[in-house]
């Protein structure tokens, strides 16, 4: 999963908590600041040290996939179904991340800094294959 991957996701993490603030009539929530390279590293360090963090983030990216395919069939009722598991997913890794992938939205993922954050998820990904 590279970093264009897990800021789309975290789009999809990041949809029921504004729709939720919308049907309350409230303000959307926050954007979340973005986080610095250590505070990725450590994120990461988390989750490849628990078996059940690193799977649920393994099948994040397996449902990514499933949400590219469901695009480009234009396939709204699929992509929400999607979103919804990975939302839920996102939830069962924790708070650290789910905060994490809302401040990465900040992040052009092609600009250096981008690259720099991918290449810390880039061990976490290969412990997904």
């Amino acid at each position: 999963m590279n970093l264009k991957l897990l800021m789309a996701v975290s789009l999809f993490v990041a949809v029921p908590m504004v729709a939720f603030a919308q049907q309350k009539g409230g303000p959307p929530p926050p954007s979340a600041p973005k986080p610095t390279v250590a505070a990725v590293q450590k994120v990461v360090q988390m989750i490849s040290s628990d078996k059940a963090k690193l799977q649920a983030y393994c099948d994040i990216g397996k449902l990514q996939d499933q949400m590219e395919q469901a695009s480009k069939k234009k396939d709204n009722k699929t992509l929400e179904a999607l979103g919804a598991k990975i939302d839920a997913l996102a939830q069962q890794i924790g708070p650290d991340y789910v905060k994490m992938m809302d401040g990465l939205d900040q992040v052009d993922p092609n600009s250096v800094e981008g690259k720099q954050y991918g290449a810390v998820f880039d061990p976490l990904d290969k412990q997904c294959k």
